[in-house]
């Protein structure tokens, strides 16, 4: 064994971290502004509903759930039923 063969599976390995974040980034990347927003709000409030984000963010409600439904395309964010009003969803970032 030489001493350069540790490091080539070190370098390996970090490469294949890098491209797992490069491909979620990568998604968000070409995701439009009020996307991008979105889930900012998600990342740095928590678990939101609809108009909860639309509060925070002051976009308008239809550009918000727009954001929504593409981050949901993406699978970058999910939904639940929001239990204290069955009618809205919480939404949240998908880990």
């Amino acid at each position: 064994m030489s001493a350069t063969e540790p490091d080539s599976e070190v370098d390996a390995d970090a490469d294949d971290v890098d491209a797992t974040d490069a491909d979620a980034s990568g998604s968000l990347t070409e995701l439009p502004p009020s996307s991008k927003l979105v889930y900012k709000v998600l990342e740095y409030e928590g678990s939101m509903t609809q108009e909860e984000i639309a509060g925070e963010s002051r976009l308008c409600s239809r550009t918000v759930r727009y954001a929504l439904g593409k981050l949901e395309n993406e699978q970058l964010v999910t939904s639940r039923v929001y239990l204290e009003d069955a009618r809205q969803s919480k939404y949240r970032i998908t880990e």
